[in-house]
């Protein structure tokens, strides 16, 4: 059975109030024609469809068109929400889309069942695992005690394992960070509600498949079955050196075999460097249309150097002046990176500390740690 992998299109996404669909549109037009030269089995969209819970209307009709061509290809789809989706207003029409072979999942659910497809070789079952928060998996599997990420996979993996022959070729698809991925800085950091966001890649050793979203960066992790096929397009600078594809899967009994292939946007995320008159040349970038991150090596004062840039390059998103702000000092990253990182609940500590000249107590964390585990839920809801 052959699968094309796809996640994280994250359809609506501004970056620097620059909107990117039109950009999007264009790259999954491309995806659109792989699928037709490939003509898989399957399409998977591992979470992530859109950028926020309420997507502007242009997003909406990106993804609208898209399933309506896939349809006409006669693919089977499956999706998960992700956590940048809000699960109950995606889950809108989510039954009559079943009638039409597109099974989209956007909650964890008791006893809940695999979409069950075949081939010359048999059944292949695909476990739809959307986003979920550890409460969220605890309120399914009452019996366990699940506080973290891993407990809740573990509680989702045992079930599955119970309830089915994995002689069987099994397909997990799961938005979640599995430990050992590699981040890039436009994911959106999980929970850490009792420790880490992170779950075990052991846990799906038994899947002749895992694909997952989440992480935007193409990679397997643990095993070249459980990949992350990456965001079909940048979308921070922290990406630019990322090989933007998807990924093809062939399941056969006993083994699986995977590649990529290219997705490759006609304006493309790029950090160009150099002093101001050798990039005024307009050969400093790969294409003077793409979006740019230029770092000024002057040391002087220029007079409106953003506005001479843009009549060279009409892209430019961000401009730095290396020369007067010393910024790019490893250590001064090391400390946005550590801050970046922080959960929100240590956040809250250090100003608490640095307010009160005290340490956050037990109980206190303990009822904002719930405010915000309150707030996000509310906010996936909208």
């Amino acid at each position: 059975m052959k699968i094309i992998h796809t996640a994280d299109w994250h359809l609506g996404k501004i970056i620097y109030k620059q909107h990117l669909t039109e950009d999007q549109n264009e790259v999954i037009q491309q995806f659109l024609k792989i699928c037709e030269e490939e003509q898989p089995d399957a399409v998977i969209i591992a979470g992530d469809l859109y950028d926020r819970a309420i997507p502007p209307k242009e997003a909406v009709k990106v993804l609208n068109d898209t399933l309506l061509h896939l349809r006409k290809l006669d693919v089977p789809v499956l999706m998960i929400s992700g956590n940048h989706d809000s699960s109950e207003r995606l889950a809108f029409g989510t039954s009559l889309f079943e009638l039409g072979g597109v099974h989209l999942h956007t909650e964890l659910k008791e006893k809940r069942e695999p979409v069950v497809l075949h081939d010359e070789e048999g059944p292949v079952y695909f476990h739809l695992i959307p986003y979920i928060e550890p409460a969220e998996a605890q309120a399914v599997f009452r019996e366990k005690e699940i506080t973290t990420h891993q407990e809740a996979y573990e509680a989702i993996v045992e079930d599955i394992r119970e309830r089915f022959d994995m002689s069987e070729r099994h397909v997990l698809i799961g938005h979640a960070f599995i430990q050992g991925g590699m981040e890039s800085d436009s994911e959106e950091r999980l929970t850490m509600m009792g420790g880490t966001p992170y779950v075990e890649a052991e846990l799906f050793h038994d899947f002749s498949y895992v694909a997952l979203g989440h992480l935007h960066q193409p990679q397997r992790v643990g095993s070249p079955y459980i990949r992350y096929s990456g965001s079909p397009f940048k979308y921070s600078f922290s990406e630019v050196t990322h090989n933007k594809s998807l990924t093809v899967a062939d399941l056969h009994r006993g083994e699986t075999s995977t590649r990529q292939t290219p997705l490759t946007p006609e304006r493309d995320l790029e950090t160009v460097e150099g002093y101001f008159s050798d990039l005024m040349k307009g050969e400093a970038a790969s294409n003077p249309r793409n979006y740019l991150n230029i770092r000024l090596l002057d040391d002087g004062e220029i007079l409106d150097p953003v506005g001479q840039l843009k009549t060279v390059y009409p892209n430019l998103l961000h401009l730095e002046r290396k020369g007067i702000t010393g910024s790019f000092r490893e250590e001064d990253l090391e400390k946005v990176r550590e801050k970046r990182d922080k959960a929100p609940i240590d956040v809250m500590a250090d100003y608490y500390e640095l307010v009160k000249e005290d340490a956050l107590s037990g109980d206190k964390k303990d009822i904002l740690q719930q405010i915000i585990e309150d707030i996000r839920q509310s906010e996936r809801k909208e």
